[in-house]
């Protein structure tokens, strides 16, 4: 049986990582992944995490079980950050909050959700979105489809044709937005934009699902949850997939949350019956060291500090090297769109969707061993003042060699 399977492509993402490693060249740079790194290039753990886990090596005594959904006290803080300590959602019995194998996890589990209680329901999806979320929507059964997002000729926010897109949508669709730090664009609404897509969301009956994978990477924990505040003012009942990967530093723990607001207690209750019974289809229930190291550093005054103090300097460092990349390109007179490369300053997280064609994407691998997606987007957040020198030099020939 097994001979008539057919290999599957790689994933666009994890693939270019693993054919990263296998360059034997030494300058190789790898752009593709989302992962933050430091200045040296490493990717640290912070110091507020060595600190929760030498606290529950000493008082852990038992690798139980989890519940279902997660510990309540974890699924609290899970919501206060979503919301802010004292929104009324962080207590309320109109809310639930689920712990997750990090965001995917999150996501797969909202999608199983949504198959299951509104088998007829479409997704709506950003173009472009994270290249995983076509997959992890159409795995669970669901159909994907894309409303306007990004005007590529001035990349920037196509925001009328984003509103024309999703006015199309029917009553009761689901419609995923990223609540910050756009992947792959770094392209967000504004404040008042946001204001115009929940009204939008709530005129029309859509039920928002917000992916929020960059909280603190943006502006700031709470600027980066605008768009979040104004949907939860606007829409009687929503979700929100939140990752602990980067704001954390907890890649390879895979922590999230899946949390659900309804239009009422006797709602929320039965949707969380549903939530439990796709998790425990799924997985059964979450692992536990990345939700106990979130809760520890949570629980604590003094390590959330420290925790935001390390979160403060992740997002200064991914700024200020936007802004290195920029000068740096601007003095090798490299344009990467007609308007200059001012983009990249107004974009926000890890990512810039550089503007790159496929083929610059190829030479930049092939010719001086520099790893970017396929789209053409680049992990800022990898870029180091011990590369980035070579990284400009390399664009601008390859641009000039692609025109």
């Amino acid at each position: 049986m097994l001979e008539l399977v057919q290999p599957a492509p790689p994933d666009a993402i994890l693939g270019l990582t693993q054919a990263f490693v296998e360059d034997p060249r030494p300058d190789k740079i790898n752009l593709g992944v989302g992962v933050y790194k430091d200045e040296a290039g490493g990717t640290p753990v912070l110091r507020a995490v060595k600190a929760a886990e030498a606290r529950l090596l000493e008082t852990d005594h038992s690798k139980s079980y989890f519940p279902i959904d997660g510990q309540p006290a974890l699924g609290r803080h899970a919501r206060a950050m979503l919301f802010g300590p004292s929104h009324d959602l962080v207590d309320s019995p109109r809310a639930f909050s689920a712990q997750t194998p990090g965001g995917t996890g999150g996501l797969r589990v909202a999608g199983d959700f949504l198959k299951a209680n509104l088998p007829n329901t479409s997704i709506h999806l950003s173009d472009p979105t994270w290249a995983n979320h076509h997959g992890i929507f159409l795995a669970a059964g669901l159909q994907t489809r894309t409303y306007p997002y990004l005007d590529r000729l001035a990349n920037a926010l196509a925001f009328d044709a984003m509103l024309a897109g999703l006015e199309a949508a029917k009553p009761g669709d689901v419609v995923l937005l990223h609540a910050c730090c756009h992947n792959p664009t770094g392209i967000d609404p504004t404040p008042e934009q946001w204001q115009q897509i929940a009204k939008l969301l709530a005129d029309k009956q859509l039920f928002p699902l917000i992916d929020f994978a960059y909280q603190g990477f943006g502006e700031g924990l709470e600027q980066d949850a605008a768009g979040l505040h104004a949907i939860a003012n606007a829409c009687p009942e929503f979700m929100v997939t939140a990752s602990y990967s980067k704001n954390f530093g907890l890649y390879r723990e895979r922590i999230g949350a899946l949390t659900v607001v309804a239009a009422d207690d006797e709602a929320a209750a039965a949707a969380k019956s549903q939530v439990k019974q796709s998790i425990r289809r799924n997985y059964s229930n979450p692992p536990a060291h990345g939700g106990a190291v979130v809760q520890t550093i949570l629980d604590d005054a003094e390590l959330t500090a420290d925790w935001k103090a390390e979160l403060a300097t992740m997002r200064d460092r991914i700024n200020s090297t936007r802004q290195a990349f920029r000068d740096k390109l601007d003095a090798c007179d490299t344009q990467l769109s007609p308007d200059g490369n001012a983009f990249i300053t107004r974009q926000k997280g890890m990512f810039t969707l550089s503007g790159l064609s496929k083929d610059c994407v190829k030479k930049l691998r092939e010719d001086h061993a520099i790893y970017i997606v396929g789209s053409g987007r680049i992990n800022v957040a990898g870029m180091t003042p011990a590369n980035l020198p070579r990284l400009c030099d390399a664009i601008g020939e390859v641009v000039h060699a692609c025109a």
